[in-house]
């Protein structure tokens, strides 16, 4: 992939809360702005340097809210403020893509754009680059908006699934039939077994021109005074009239937006490159290198005696001993310790959040 192709650009979505992973994930500071697995990077710079590697870096736009801002300048010192798109007003994934594929499409027309979580990981880098390059190519070729889809390993019902419809004029690109969010296990088994489906990674490639397309369809009176009514304007102009409309658009994510609100030229490729969403402990768990009987121990000190299948998340500087213990989460951070069965119900660590905030305020939250 040449990295000096100019027309090629990336969203990174850094605005997400991260309740699922509390209480190490917390408001203050959510999972793509952690350390997760000692490796010296952050969730969200991992990211980056997986895209700069494929990117001029002024081609990297990074989304994200207020309250995250001076994180994203702290973590990603090399982004250009201009590179920086903060919603003046929490939404969700859909209208900052939105907003960001409005700015591209007036830098540069012709750009096409990819648009990525944060807090993803990617095992095989060399094949994600290959993807990513298919990608662009295919969406150069044709008006399209193309979802990037992984083979099911398990029955995870913590992931969309993508309903493999007609095959494309591309080998492993196929038209979407269907989309399904977050199943019942028993749905997802037979998604797995059935092999027409495969999981969202969450990463889109498309045009600018034929995404700013797809969202006026989703958000039809939002995009169209800038777009159409203002030929030229300023940095300036353009963040007034974001100021003055955002809070039109509706809390509507991407994977919605583009899987179950568009109608056609929505495709989905086949990829291989061992990813994972790092969303819940659970899927931490299932995707982790297991220590001695099924143990996940993220970055942490720890004895072992007798404990099987549990994922232990300790702060720096503390020592965990553990007997007997089985199928559990462990996860310690700033204040909170949360002890509790190893579940693939991800609402259940967001039900202990909201309780814990009606009960002790957002101090642990």
């Amino acid at each position: 992939m040449e990295k000096t192709n100019k027309k090629n650009y990336c969203v990174i979505l850094a605005g997400g809360r991260g309740q699922r992973l509390w209480p190490v994930s917390r408001e203050q500071r959510p999972k793509q702005f952690l350390d997760l697995f000692g490796t010296g990077r952050t969730l969200l710079q991992s990211t980056f340097d997986r895209f700069e590697r494929l990117l001029p870096i002024e081609n990297i736009y990074i989304c994200t809210c207020a309250e995250y801002h001076d994180l994203v300048r702290e973590q990603l010192p090399e982004i250009a403020d201009c590179n920086i798109i903060v919603e003046p007003i929490h939404r969700n994934t859909a209208p900052s893509v939105a907003w960001a594929s409005m700015r591209i499409h007036h830098i540069d027309p012709k750009a096409n754009i990819i648009v990525s979580p944060s807090d993803q990981l990617v095992l095989n880098e060399s094949s994600f680059a290959h993807s990513i390059d298919v990608g662009l190519g295919y969406v150069s070729e044709n008006h399209v908006l193309l979802a990037m889809g992984v083979k099911p390993t398990r029955p995870e019902p913590g992931y969309g699934y993508i309903q493999l419809g007609d095959l494309s004029c591309k080998p492993d690109v196929y038209q979407v039939k269907s989309f399904t969010e977050k199943p019942e296990r028993d749905f997802a088994r037979v998604f797995m077994d059935s092999g027409e489906f495969y999981w969202n990674t969450g990463i889109f490639i498309s045009s600018a021109y034929h995404m700013l397309d797809t969202f006026e369809h989703v958000f039809p009176p939002v995009l169209r005074g800038l777009r159409y009514d203002v030929k030229e304007y300023t940095p300036e102009e353009e963040l007034k009239y974001v100021e003055e409309n955002y809070s039109r658009y509706p809390n509507l994510s991407l994977d919605y937006a583009i899987l179950e609100q568009s109608e056609n030229n929505v495709f989905v490729m086949k990829c291989d490159f061992g990813w994972a969403d790092l969303g819940t402990w659970h899927s931490i768990y299932e995707v982790m290198h297991k220590v001695n009987d099924d143990n996940v121990v993220m970055d942490s000190e720890v004895i072992l005696e007798g404990c099987k299948n549990n994922i232990i998340k300790l702060p720096k500087g503390k020592l965990g001993v553990f007997n007997g213990l089985e199928g559990y989460i462990v996860a310690e951070e700033d204040g909170v310790l949360l002890i509790c069965k190893k579940s693939d119900n991800s609402s259940m660590v967001k039900k202990y959040v909201n309780e814990v905030r009606i009960k002790y305020g957002d101090e642990f939250v």
